[in-house]
């Protein structure tokens, strides 16, 4: 692996040592991606038993190559659409899904047959088995808000049938299912809302590139900044290591059973700000193109993470600056 990661994986374990999970097998969908792919990284280290699942619609194999060798990782390709999973793990990751907003407007379907098809089979999955699940879902389940810093106590402002919908609507639908197979047959789950998060492994090519990751790879190859608006919307960005925690957190600690939560950094930043940022780290030559905003795109995200300090003890410790940095020099040692 790269020595960022390698040492990012090091802090993780660090962070991580009050879990024993040492045998324990875990299924982790989606786990090529770039949150999935962490996970393995640092469930392996542990010495836990990954199965690793993903289609790689939008995963990457190289992010897992490394974990191939390794008797206590498996990887299936795979569509959690179909074919049901024949696995009896004591613990579940839910991550698959298409997160990129260009790539799912351009997979619609796809995006809402993988969201809610792909769910409720991790659902029947962990009905069967009785294993621990935790479902990610996402900030877009506010939609437009209107409460800031927002609480999971707002129930959103979503268009249904726009363009976001797909993914914004079938990530409400989602949650709605995993609430109602609690309630049902009393599941042990938990569903965390994940605000934007960056570092190494995070994809800034083609359609797959969020605002952080593509201004990354368009400040070193001194391409235009693409930004759309004026660029004073704002996002809260969380760096990999502080999410993963929340997640292994989430997952582990009993209290968090029915709970559903904000992760992610409550510090706003503007987006003209953050390419600014970048372009100054990077010492870029790149000019500022700004296009139209795209509809429905919303103005502002930073969560309320008060429920989670609660749940998990969860405190974001790196900073934007620093995690720019790390995500960047990975960037440029992966040229």
């Amino acid at each position: 692996m790269n020595t960022i990661i390698d040492s990012d994986i090091e802090s993780l374990l660090s962070d991580n040592k009050k879990f024993r999970i040492s045998g324990k097998k875990f299924l982790v969908t989606g786990g090529a991606g770039f949150l999935g792919s962490w996970l393995c990284d640092i469930l392996i280290a542990k010495n836990a038993k990954v199965h690793c699942i993903d289609n790689l619609s939008s995963g990457r194999a190289e992010n897992i190559k490394h974990l191939l060798s390794n008797k206590s990782f498996v990887f299936k390709k795979h569509d959690i659409t179909k074919t049901p999973i024949n696995l009896k793990p004591d613990y579940i990751f839910h991550l698959a899904s298409r997160p990129s907003p260009d790539d799912y407007l351009n997979n619609e379907i796809q995006t809402i047959d993988t969201n809610t098809e792909g769910t409720r089979k991790i659902l029947e999955l962990t009905r069967k088995t009785g294993a621990k699940l935790l479902f990610t879902s996402t900030s877009e389940v506010y939609g437009e808000a209107t409460v800031f810093p927002t609480p999971e106590t707002y129930y959103g402002n979503v268009n249904p049938s726009g363009p976001r919908a797909c993914y914004d609507e079938s990530k409400r639908l989602c949650e709605s299912l995993c609430m109602a197979y609690y309630r049902t047959y009393g599941i042990n789950l938990r569903i965390v809302r994940l605000f934007n998060t960056y570092g190494p492994r995070l994809r800034g090519d083609g359609t797959y590139g969020r605002a952080l990751s593509r201004f990354i790879w368009q400040s070193i190859n001194n391409k235009n900044i693409t930004i759309w608006g004026n660029g004073k919307q704002t996002r809260s960005f969380c760096y990999i290591t502080d999410m993963i925690n929340g997640l292994m957190a989430s997952l582990l600690i009993n209290k968090t059973k029915g709970e559903t939560f904000n992760l992610g950094n409550p510090k706003e930043t503007r987006i003209i700000d953050l390419a600014n940022t970048i372009v100054d780290i990077t010492n870029s030559k790149s000019k500022f193109k700004y296009l139209p905003m795209p509809d429905n795109d919303p103005r502002r995200r930073i969560p309320k993470i008060t429920k989670a300090k609660q749940l998990i003890d969860f405190k974001p410790r790196v900073k934007l600056d620093k995690g720019l940095a790390k995500t960047i020099n990975w960037q440029l040692d992966s040229n």
